[in-house]
């Protein structure tokens, strides 16, 4: 009979402890920098439903609201707001989400920029 042993060397166990940490230092600032886009996302998902709602507020009052509304939508949670009103003629809007690293401006002849 045989003496037989089973199980890993040393070696294959350090190649692949090697191949894991390789992808982890790939793989993790790829997925980080996914999640702050998807903050800034929300922020310019959050101007663009206040500025369709502007426009929307305008066709049926003929003037732009004087004051960002008190109930934001959904996609706006998170997100600081803020808002300029020019005598009902005009608007700038402002937004930036908590942990988002881009502010974003929403005018009426501009669309949501940064």
């Amino acid at each position: 009979m045989r003496n037989r042993k089973e199980g890993f060397t040393l070696i294959e166990l350090l190649i692949v402890i090697a191949i894991i940490g390789i992808l982890a230092a790939v793989l993790i600032p790829n997925l980080l920098d996914a999640r702050q886009r998807a903050f800034d996302t929300g922020a310019q998902s959050c101007l663009k439903e206040l500025a369709t709602a502007q426009e929307v507020y305008l066709i049926d009052e003929d003037t732009y609201f004087g004051a960002a509304p008190a109930d934001l939508p959904s996609a706006c949670d998170n997100v600081t707001v803020t808002y300029a009103n020019n005598a009902g003629q005009t608007y700038t809007m402002t937004g930036i989400h908590a942990n988002g690293t881009t502010t974003y401006t929403v005018t009426p002849a501009s669309g949501v920029t940064n």
